[in-house]
C-alpha cells in the first residue's frame, strides 16, 4: 500500500504541474488569443512524442515574498520530442507562471537541453513568451540570461535553432533569439524590443504602439529582425515544422532527403521568354525559380524585407538547396545594404548546415546613393562577398540577364569559387550597362559629332552588339557554359549531383574576421 501511495504522490505532483499558474492565468492567456505553454509544445511535435524535463523544478529565492510564491517547473516547460519522426529539443515558457519571467533556475532548464541538444546533434526550439528577467532575483536573472546567450554562441554552426516569438519578449531577452537562425513572429500577440514605449516617450517624447514598435510586420518588413510573420500561433508552429524539414539536425548531417516526385529532366517552355529582350524592363525571379525547383517545394525566407534580392529553401529531385536570387522587379534587383546582410546571413547558415547554394543573378550592380554610402554599403556589400567566399558548401550559378560591376563578382561567381557557372543567351557580364561604357569609353568622339545624340545611340547598339552577351566571359573559362534557359533544371540537378562529393578546404585559421 505504501508503495501505491507514493505512486499517487508522483501522479498529484506531475498534476499540479501541468495546471502552470492556475486556471484563472490561463484563461487570461487564451483571452489574449494565446495558448498555454504545454498546448504550444503539442502541437508542434509529433502527436504523442513529447517527453518533459524538469517538471518539478522551483526557484530558490526568499526575497520578497517569493519564498511563498513557488510553482512547479518554474515558468517554462522543457524536453525533447519528434518533428516528422526526428528528435528536437524544445523550450517553451509559461507566461501563467511569473509572466513567463526569466530566473535562475528557469535560465538552468532551457541552458540543461541546449547542452543536451549539442551533445547528441539535435535542433533547438524556444517559444518565446516572456515578460523579461524576474525582478526579484536581481542579477541572478542576468546571469541566467548570459548563460543561454552563451550556449546559443556554442550552438551556433553546430544544430539548427529556431526562436517563435508567441508574446512579449523585451530587454536583454531578445539577444537569444537574435542569435538563432529563424526568427517566426505571430501577428497581434508578439512583440520584440530593447525597451518599450514607456521608456521611450519619457527618454525621447517619442509616442509608438507596442505593435507598432516591436510587432511582427513592424520586424519581418522594417528591421529584417523576423524571417517569417505568421498570421497566428498555430500558423507559427506550422513554419517551425516546415522549415526544419529542409534542415539537417546538426553541422554533420545530410539534409532529410525526400522521395522524388518531379521529373530530373522536365524542361520548361515558360523559360525562353520568360526575361524580357528590352535589359531594362522587370520581371518575378520568383517566377524562374519556382519552375525549375521541384514543384510546391520552394520555401521563401525573410519575404517581406529587403524584397529587392530572394533568399529561401526549394529541393531538386527530392534533395534540399538554399537559393538566392535578385529580384529585377524591386529595385532593378540592385545590391543594398538591406539586401547584402540578408543574403550575406543566408549563405553563411546553408554553409553551415550542408546545404548546396544555388544563385540567380541579374543585378546591374550596387543601388547607388549617399543614403547608401552613409550606412555602410562598403561593409555591408562586403559581407555577402566574404559569405560566398567563405563558403565552401556545392555552389551553382545562373545568369539570367545583368551581371554588372562588383556586384558580378559578389554574386557566387567563378572567381569566389562558385562551382558551375552558367549562363543564358540574355545574359550580359559586364563592368557597366552599354550606356554608361559608351558615355566614358567615347566621351571626347560623342561630344565632337555633329548630331551628339544620335552618335551615342549608334555606339550603345555597337557596344551591345559586341559586348552584352555570355560569350567573352565563355571564351575566358568564367562561365563552365551558356544554356538554353529551357535546360535549366536538368543542368542544375546534374551539376548538384557531380558535386554531392565535393570536398573544399579553407586555410587553417581560428575564425575570419567577417566586416560587421
Amino acid at each position: 500500500m505504501a508503495g501505491d501511495e507514493r505512486v499517487e504522490e508522483l501522479r498529484r505532483r506531475k498534476a499540479l504541474a501541468k495546471l502552470g499558474g492556475g486556471k484563472e492565468r490561463t484563461d487570461a492567456q487564451r483571452a489574449k488569443g494565446k495558448r498555454t505553454a504545454r498546448e504550444r509544445v503539442e502541437l508542434l511535435l509529433d502527436s504523442g512524442s513529447f517527453v518533459e524535463m524538469d517538471a518539478f523544478v522551483e526557484h530558490r529565492t526568499t526575497e520578497f515574498g517569493m519564498d511563498q510564491k513557488r510553482i512547479a517547473g518554474d515558468g517554462v516547460v522543457t524536453g525533447h520530442g519528434t518533428i516528422d519522426g526526428r528528435t528536437v529539443f524544445v523550450f517553451s515558457q509559461d507566461f501563467t507562471v511569473f509572466g513567463g519571467s526569466l530566473g535562475e533556475m528557469h535560465a538552468n532548464k532551457i541552458v540543461k537541453i541546449m547542452d543536451m541538444a549539442m551533445k547528441v546533434g539535435a535542433p533547438v526550439i524556444g517559444l518565446n513568451d516572456s515578460g523579461g528577467a524576474r525582478i526579484q532575483e536581481g542579477v541572478i536573472s542576468l546571469g541566467g540570461y548570459a548563460e543561454i546567450f552563451y550556449r546559443n554562441v556554442l550552438a551556433s554552426g553546430v544544430v539548427p535553432q529556431i526562436s517563435a516569438i508567441l508574446g512579449p519578449c523585451a530587454g536583454g531577452a531578445v539577444y537569444s533569439p537574435a542569435m538563432t537562425d529563424f526568427i517566426i513572429m505571430a501577428k497581434g500577440t508578439s512583440n520584440m524590443f530593447i525597451t518599450g514605449p514607456g521608456v521611450i516617450k519619457a527618454v525621447t517624447g517619442e509616442s509608438v504602439t507596442f505593435e507598432a514598435l516591436g510587432g511582427a510586420l513592424t520586424h519581418a518588413e522594417k528591421s529584417g529582425v523576423a524571417h517569417f510573420a505568421a498570421e497566428d500561433e498555430a500558423e507559427a508552429l506550422r513554419i517551425v515544422r516546415r522549415l526544419l524539414s529542409y534542415l539537417p539536425s546538426n553541422n554533420v548531417d545530410d539534409p532529410p532527403v525526400l522521395a522524388a516526385e518531379d521529373d530530373a529532366n522536365r524542361m520548361d517552355p515558360e523559360l525562353a521568354t520568360i526575361v524580357p529582350r528590352e535589359p531594362n524592363k522587370p520581371y518575378d525571379m520568383l517566377e524562374v525559380i519556382k519552375r525549375i525547383v521541384d514543384r510546391g517545394s520552394w520555401f521563401e525566407v525573410h519575404g517581406l524585407w529587403a524584397r529587392n534580392i530572394v533568399v529561401g529553401f526549394a529541393r531538386l529531385t527530392g534533395h534540399p538547396i538554399g537559393i538566392v536570387a535578385n529580384q529585377p522587379k524591386v529595385l532593378a534587383g540592385t545590391l543594398d545594404n538591406s539586401s547584402s546582410i540578408k543574403a550575406a546571413r543566408f549563405v553563411r547558415f546553408c554553409d553551415s548546415f550542408n546545404i548546396p547554394l544555388l544563385t540567380f543573378v541579374d543585378v546591374p550592380g550596387f543601388l547607388p546613393g549617399s543614403d547608401q554610402e552613409f550606412g555602410g554599403i562598403i561593409r555591408n556589400g562586403a559581407k555577402l562577398l566574404f559569405a560566398y567566399s567563405e563558403s565552401t558548401v556545392p555552389k551553382v550559378t545562373i545568369v539570367t540577364r545583368k551581371a554588372y560591376g562588383g556586384a558580378y563578382d559578389v554574386m557566387s561567381s567563378k572567381h569566389i569559387r562558385g562551382d558551375f557557372n552558367f549562363a543564358w543567351p540574355s545574359a550580359e557580364l559586364a563592368v557597366m550597362g552599354p550606356e554608361g561604357a559608351v558615355q566614358i569609353i567615347f566621351k571626347k568622339e560623342i561630344e565632337e559629332a555633329a548630331d551628339p545624340a544620335k552618335r551615342e545611340k549608334e555606339l550603345v547598339r555597337e557596344y551591345r552588339e559586341r559586348f552584352a552577351n555570355p560569350y567573352i566571359a565563355a571564351r575566358m573559362g568564367y562561365l563552365d557554359d551558356v544554356i538554353e534557359p529551357v535546360e535549366t533544371r536538368p543542368r542544375v540537378i546534374h551539376a548538384f549531383a557531380v558535386l554531392r562529393t565535393k570536398r573544399e578546404t579553407r586555410p587553417p585559421k581560428k575564425h575570419g574576421n567577417m566586416p560587421l
